[in-house]
């Protein structure tokens, strides 16, 4: 059975759908759906954690993406927090830092990235980080705010594997979508090479990044089974390894 550890279920795109989807995940061999906040707004928060309330199988972060930083304030961060002593959170995140799109002024995004990381240090709880295009800023705000009391996940890692090292000595895990399913995706399945699996999550991503044979389309948890045969087949193991220990791997993580 594998785990989707990144996915957007409670977005707009699924509305009216979301038991059927769950149920296709099932199908698939899916048996964990971690629904992922920060997304948008707040209300994509509230919504993730209302959705793990409902689904046994589904699970919550709560955060907010760095496009998002600059809504960011006194108030958003004691709602997430408030939110985070909910039973079936598991995770601050998503967060991080984006210096590609720049939709929040970067000195912005560090700020509240620096907040988020105090508070999944409060909270005990691990962090989900997004970055693109700030691998330098990410490794040395998660080193320094971190303390080496930190403990998280890369997700959606699209870097080389001097980036990927960099996460991998602060004791992050790396996680990779549908992304390592593309023809021209050939650097970043040298990363998969090269990163342990013992270190080494699944996603989704959904409904965003949908992996062959399906890309074009809307992505949805059922379709991770395409990134772990993925990886299977770069590392010449069983999806059933794969599966085994990415699973075992999101239990350590998030306590699941």
């Amino acid at each position: 059975m594998l785990i989707d550890s990144h996915a957007h279920i409670q977005g707009k795109e699924y509305a009216g759908e979301v038991e059927a989807v769950i149920a296709r995940a099932r199908e698939a061999g899916v048996e964990k759906i971690i629904a992922v906040g920060g997304a948008g707004d707040m209300s994509s928060n509230t919504e993730a954690v209302g959705l793990a309330k409902c689904f046994p199988g589904v699970y919550a972060t709560v955060g907010m993406h760095p496009h998002d930083a600059k809504d960011v304030g006194a108030e958003e961060l004691q709602e997430i927090k408030s939110l985070a002593a909910e039973p079936k959170v598991i995770a601050v995140g998503e967060t991080g830092l984006d210096y590609y799109y720049d939709h929040s002024p970067r000195e912005v995004q560090r700020r509240v990235f620096g907040q988020f990381i105090q508070l999944a240090r409060e909270t005990d709880l691990p962090v989900v980080v997004h970055e693109r295009d700030a691998a330098q800023d990410v490794a040395d705000l998660l080193r320094t705010e971190g303390a080496g009391k930190l403990r998280g996940v890369i997700h959606c890692f699209t870097g080389n594997y001097e980036a990927a090292r960099a996460y991998l000595d602060l004791g992050f895990y790396i996680s990779f979508t549908g992304i390592i399913t593309f023809k021209n995706a050939e650097a970043l399945r040298d990363v998969v090479r090269n990163v342990p699996l013992e270190r080494m999550l699944v996603e989704t991503d959904s409904p965003y990044l949908t992996p062959v044979p399906h890309r074009g389309k809307r992505n949805e948890p059922a379709y991770v089974r395409y990134v772990g045969e993925t990886i299977a087949s770069v590392k010449a193991l069983s999806l059933d390894e794969v599966a085994r220990l990415t699973t075992e791997n999101v239990r350590k993580l998030f306590g699941i």
